[in-house]
């Protein structure tokens, strides 16, 4: 055999056998989002711990997820009870009963008739969005295909959803976005005046909505907007993805509001930190989807679907609830009295765990300050701080973050 001509991608003039990296590329990760130079070990409880052994309170939670804080004995023992099995993954073409258990305990603690599993907030919402076109579709093959978003909600990045978002600087890039998918006002007349009942299908919220800077939406508001939907016959989307599994004090956030929705997402704290999302519908919705009409490689794994039904459990307790909301009642304390000493602070708003706190210098400069301090938080909005601690914490953690928060604040 000849000698090969191909070229080789490896330096050849080096005589390490690592592979080359490109001048001025620090990562090989796609740079979609800026990381500060702290590189996370560990965490216990409700602290992160970083390679140098520098601790940080964390009011982030990895961005709703982690709401058992970090190194809970329970819930490593459901992971290896989940391994138990040796059952990781299976795909939808096979049943196995942790899905379907884990979807038997949704609808036992929700309005819902069924579930489907997926991987993601975002892919939840894109399948939301099918669901709902689907059902609007009908037997005759009628047109109600049009989505409507409320001003000040992010429901994702992927295509579908990424036009249900509204952040200019996510969406530029990417036009002409998904069509049917609008945005419109935050108010009744504007939502009565846009739904079409012959093309609208469905209407998506969240009922605290997260990254549009933890706005929590009115009871009265969203009765009414549930009232609008029914007598127009379209659907009402609940985006709790955030929102949900007990962060503000009910384990669904609907039920502030006393109403019961078509749709409704959820995802971030389901399995304890691995990646799952789930659609609950009701059978009217859910019974518009044909074999064929959706699926998921990975959605509802034995493996994952073990874990998140031991996640359910824990988030559903009363008591766990009841800490939500004192917590909550100590933290919207802390923070208006610290609005009320100190200018650099223009509003507070939230509930329960998930609050947002509008201050006059830029969100990421606040963000900075805290992590030097040992503090974790994170933004929602260009001067929008947002708290989203993990669901365990303490009294004590949150007297300790409030003294830090003001810090950061002072600068």
């Amino acid at each position: 055999m000849g000698t090969s001509t191909m070229p080789s991608r490896s330096n050849p003039t080096s005589t390490s056998s690592a592979v080359p990296t490109k001048p001025n590329s620090p990562s090989t990760l796609v740079g979609v989002y800026r990381k500060p130079a702290a590189e996370f070990v560990r965490g216990a409880g409700v602290e992160l711990f970083d390679a140098d052994g520098k601790s940080y309170l964390d009011f982030v939670a990895g961005i709703a997820v982690n709401a058992l804080g970090y190194g809970d004995s329970r819930l490593e023992q459901a992971f290896a009870r989940a391994l138990d099995g040796s059952l990781i993954h299976m795909s939808n073409l096979y049943r196995t009963a942790p899905a379907e258990k884990l979807a038997d305990a949704l609808v036992a603690a929700s309005f819902a008739d069924q579930v489907f599993f997926c991987n993601s907030g975002a892919e939840a919402n894109e399948g939301a969005f099918k669901m709902a076109r689907r059902w609007g579709r009908g037997v005759g093959g009628v047109a109600k295909h049009e989505i409507l978003a409320l001003r000040g909600g992010f429901h994702g990045r992927l295509f579908g959803t990424l036009a249900a978002t509204d952040r200019p600087q996510y969406r530029a890039p990417f036009r002409p976005l998904a069509g049917g998918i609008s945005i419109i006002e935050r108010d009744l007349d504007d939502l009565a005046a846009s739904l079409n009942p012959e093309t609208t299908a469905a209407v998506i919220v969240e009922p605290v909505q997260g990254e549009g800077g933890v706005r929590v939406l009115d009871p009265a508001f969203m009765r009414a907007l549930r009232d609008i939907t029914r007598e127009r016959n379209v659907l009402l989307i609940l985006d709790e993805i955030q929102c949900g599994y007990g962060r503000t004090g009910a384990f669904w956030a609907y039920e502030h509001s006393a109403i019961i929705p078509d749709i409704l997402t959820t995802a971030k704290p389901m399995a304890g930190g691995l990646p799952m999302g789930a659609v609950l519908a009701t059978a009217d919705v859910a019974s518009a989807m044909q074999p064929g009409d959706h699926g998921t490689t990975f959605g509802g794994g034995p493996f994952v679907a073990s874990v998140a039904l031991h996640v359910l459990e824990r988030l559903r307790a009363p008591e766990l609830l009841a800490n939500v909301r004192a917590r909550g009642i100590q933290l919207s304390d802390g923070l208006e009295r610290l609005r009320n000493e100190h200018a650099a602070i223009r509003a507070v708003r939230g509930i329960g765990l998930m609050w947002g706190v509008d201050v006059t210098m830029p969100a990421r400069e606040m963000v900075s300050r805290a992590m030097e301090l040992g503090l974790l938080v994170c933004s929602a909005g260009e001067h929008t701080v947002r708290l989203l601690p993990p669901l365990i914490v303490s009294e004590k953690d949150v007297a300790r973050f409030l003294v830090l928060f003001e810090e950061a604040i002072r600068g």
